[in-house]
């Protein structure tokens, strides 16, 4: 096992030596990373997995998806046969084309995906690529190894108490990075309908969050689809913001109404997780609850705030199951979550609460 100090292990697999040499520039400035290998295709990636002793395999693969010889896709599942087995997050293009297929990735056991600012090398030293590319490595790196979360330095964040809820309207959630996985796994744990709408912001580029709701909806779970604007929002359903537009809710007569705005991006982000989460706390009166997942930054932390302040539910990602716990982290340490668990058991709590019960579980305080 990897001690939680060391350098983080990672391959480079992309046909173009531009890229790969971009990436290794953004790689190698941060000390907490240690390129092992760098490959042009896939058949190469298999290859320096093989040749490398085990204590010096990579943890994390970097994988272009399109390439010669052998594509990404051919070579991840060879990858994920090799022991131990590391987290591949795999590169696509900013395209529809793309998106398809780098959430046909994440079915086939990819950890996570990057999508390419633009073919131009100049795109990869985009400050936002650099901080996802490096805070992604990290995370899934650190994961992989079974190394602990570092923990803070502060004492424990104080948790609220879990209240039943009665007459809950809608959820809202938030996430980002690592974020797709940890919202399939709270999808897969959604084992009984839901009574409310479920409204969904993951931060993510136009094109790509109608394939992250195909990707959902084919985990069979609940129907997933990106929120249009003016729909009606229908109990046991998910609504997914769309790439670039903020989604908010409004109260009509006849029950909640979905909302897409082009108003400015708030904490760098659109769609981002404030708005919708303001929007619901007014329109439900604050019979809500709002889940933080994995992410970057603080997006979500005002929106909980105005959730509290209206009375709803806050619940959070804890940090040992966060790819990045920035998002989730803000809340905890306001004092704002309920209960801080992995995915699945979120969605256990979700469960408990549209029953009107406060279920109380490991990392839960009542």
């Amino acid at each position: 096992m990897t001690a939680p100090d060391s350098p983080a292990r990672v391959m480079l697999c992309d046909d173009s030596a531009t890229v790969r040499a971009a990436m290794a520039r953004v790689l190698d400035a941060d000390p907490a990373i240690r390129i092992v290998a760098r490959v042009a295709n896939g058949q190469e990636a298999v290859a320096a997995m093989a040749r490398l002793p085990a204590a010096q395999r990579p943890q994390v693969v970097l994988l272009d998806l399109e390439m010669p010889v052998m594509d990404g896709m051919t070579a991840l599942p060879l990858l994920l046969q090799e022991r131990p087995r590391p987290a591949v997050i795999v590169a696509s293009a900013l395209t529809q084309r793309g998106a398809a297929a780098a959430m046909a990735a994440l079915r086939a056991g990819a950890a996570d995906y990057i999508p390419k600012p633009g073919a131009a090398c100049g795109g990869l030293a985009d400050p936002a690529f650099r901080a996802e590319v490096l805070a992604k490595v990290k995370g899934w790196a650190r994961m992989g190894a079974g190394a602990p979360a570092p923990r803070p330095a502060a004492a424990p964040p104080r948790m609220a108490p879990m209240l039943p809820m009665r007459g809950l309207r809608a959820i809202g959630l938030g996430c980002s990075t690592g974020g797709p996985q940890a919202l399939a796994g709270f999808v897969q744990g959604l084992v009984r309908p839901l009574p409310v709408p479920l409204l969904v912001v993951q931060h993510m580029p136009a094109g790509f969050t109608a394939m992250l709701a195909d990707h959902l909806d084919r985990l069979g779970r609940l129907p997933c689809a990106e929120a249009r604007d003016g729909e009606a929002l229908r109990p046991g359903r998910l609504y997914l913001a769309p790439g670039d537009r903020h989604l908010v809710v409004a109260a009509g007569a006849g029950g909640l109404v979905a909302r897409l705005a082009d108003t400015p991006p708030e904490n760098f982000c659109r769609p981002a997780v404030d708005p919708l989460l303001r929007s619901l706390s007014a329109a439900c009166s604050g019979a809500m609850l709002a889940v933080i997942l994995t992410g970057m930054g603080h997006d979500g932390l005002a929106g909980c705030r105005a959730v509290a302040a209206a009375g709803g539910t806050v619940l959070a990602q804890d940090e040992a199951s966060s790819v990045v716990w920035g998002m989730p982290g803000a809340v905890a340490k306001a004092g704002l979550a309920q209960a801080l668990l992995p995915p699945a058991a979120l969605a256990e709590q979700v469960l408990a609460a549209c029953a009107g019960r406060a279920s109380i579980g490991a990392g839960v305080v009542a």
